[in-house]
């Protein structure tokens, strides 16, 4: 089934205008009726969580109402209505889309996808013994350069059961496992991306079910760098990062949301093919990161030595 990804995430929310403002400033595209879109056109649709055109909420009350996957064609839409109907309910809608529940009730639905080809550069590094990326005079980073999330990377949810869960995406919908942090959970992806997941789950408690984040890809870690900075500034609450993971390899910045999740820009992530043998780790910090950064608002050399500790001494370096 040549599933692509997620072309969008649907929040039933408390504060529609607040959630709005928040993903506007996280670098998305208001479009109309509350959908904020990444340059691809992915992105994320907010209702009230009392809009009964919502699918039903899970038992939690978690915010996130509907993952919406996009697929190559219309007949992958019919291979999946084909292989879910068997033993669940699929409504069709009136544009070709289908409708349906996995087996830990989360909303799910699947379309040809909106994605929009992006013709894009990617980052450029200038490295010593490698041929320069960058021409002379071009500069890799300046105050205005633009930093828009470019699609919708991946979603991590919460589940009471790690089999049931990756049973479902991985025997019914052709998803593959890439790699596993054991005592977590698997790491998915379907057969239309080589992107290391765009879906991943955490095993919990049944009371902690739901969305734990969802992610966009940048141009790559500059970008990322500066569009975590800017919404730093801009006042919102920096979670976890900036940083790199071990699994995926991606740049990492978490941010907390009021969609009762949280909201991660992500860069340079792995691509696996079928030839790739999945890692099995245990869950820890050491296995969730390469390395972390503590973000600091402000810092800049500048004043006299201090008293009686001349240039050069032990107190400092000099030059």
């Amino acid at each position: 089934m040549n599933i692509i990804g997620p072309d969008a995430l649907v929040f039933g929310v408390d504060d529609v205008a607040a959630c709005a403002t928040y993903l506007t400033d996280f670098g998305l595209q208001p479009t109309g009726d509350n959908l904020f879109e990444a340059l691809d056109g992915t992105g994320i649709a907010i209702r009230h969580r009392s809009d009964a055109a919502l699918p039903a909420a899970i038992e939690t009350g978690n915010m996130l109402r509907q993952i919406i996957y996009g697929v190559a064609d219309e007949a992958t839409v019919d291979a999946i209505a084909d292989e879910l109907g068997k033993d669940r309910q699929v409504t069709w809608g009136g544009d070709g889309s289908i409708e349906a529940f996995d087996d830990h009730g989360f909303a799910l639905k699947f379309q040809v996808s909106v994605r929009r080809p992006l013709d894009l550069p990617g980052e450029r590094v200038n490295a010593p013994g490698a041929p320069a990326q960058r021409a002379p005079n071009e500069r890799g980073v300046w105050q205005e350069m633009p930093a828009k999330p470019r699609t919708l990377s991946h979603v991590v949810c919460f589940v009471p059961d790690i089999d049931t869960a990756e049973a479902f995406y991985v025997q019914r919908l052709g998803f593959k496992v890439t790699d596993r942090l054991l005592n977590a959970g698997p790491f998915l992806r379907p057969a239309g991306t080589q992107d290391h997941h765009t879906l991943f789950f955490i095993q919990t408690p049944p009371f902690m079910q739901g969305c734990e984040h969802f992610a966009f890809h940048m141009g790559g870690p500059t970008e990322l760098m500066l569009a975590g900075t800017r919404f730093a500034q801009a006042g919102y609450q920096s979670f976890w990062g900036p940083g790199r993971h071990k699994m995926g390899s991606n740049w990492f910045w978490y941010f907390n949301s009021p969609l009762g999740c949280h909201a991660e820009y992500d860069a340079d992530m792995d691509l696996h093919d079928d030839e790739w043998v999945p890692r099995a780790t245990p869950m820890s910090a050491e296995a969730s990161q390469a390395f972390l950064f503590e973000y600091r608002e402000k810092w800049a050399p500048g004043g006299p030595p201090s008293a009686g500790k001349p240039q050069g001494d032990a107190g400092g370096h000099a030059g």
